[in-house]
């Protein structure tokens, strides 16, 4: 079994639910377990500011695929939530990001992993160093534009939670 991280974040209709769809594919994936996943935290937008803050959240999981399959399901869930990729950096319904997978460099045309700007992210390293607080930062990280927005101790609950309870 091979562990990874994955950062999901979603800033179009739903915001809440597009996570809580988008672990619920994850979870039913026969070839993937979700182990943890961090608090919901909503964030600024970088690169692209012009548009709705995010809900983000990082998810480890334990996987039999190898990086490229996980990066191929990751895809699929976005297609299924309707993600389309107009502008870089731009809104989304649903991006899933591979941060870290096992202990492997990759480096190529469909994927790098370590994800390359995760270190800079706040949106990224609030949530890992939740669920992973060995995760080694830079001294003079920042963490400007993350709000905690739900904390969850558990999948279940996060999967059975419904939006009217969020309000």
């Amino acid at each position: 079994m091979s562990q990874s991280y994955l950062s999901l974040g979603s800033n179009m209709g739903d915001r809440f639910e597009m996570l809580r769809q988008a672990v619920s594919q994850l979870s039913k994936s026969p070839s993937i377990k979700v182990i943890r996943i961090s608090s919901l935290y909503e964030t600024d937008p970088v690169g692209f500011t012009e548009q709705e803050p995010f809900l983000n959240m990082v998810v480890q999981l334990e996987t039999e695929l190898d990086a490229f399959a996980l990066l191929d399901v990751c895809q699929e869930i976005e297609e299924n939530l309707n993600r389309k990729r107009i502008v870089r950096w731009g809104p989304r319904t649903i991006d899933l990001d591979i941060l870290l997978y096992n202990q492997d460099n990759i480096q190529n045309d469909r994927l790098v992993v370590p994800h390359p700007r995760m270190d800079e992210r706040a949106f990224v390293v609030v949530p890992l160093l939740e669920i992973n607080p060995e995760f080694k930062i830079a001294d003079n990280f920042e963490v400007e534009g993350v709000r905690i927005w739900k904390s969850y101790n558990d999948i279940e609950t996060f999967l059975q939670d419904v939006q009217t309870e969020l309000q």
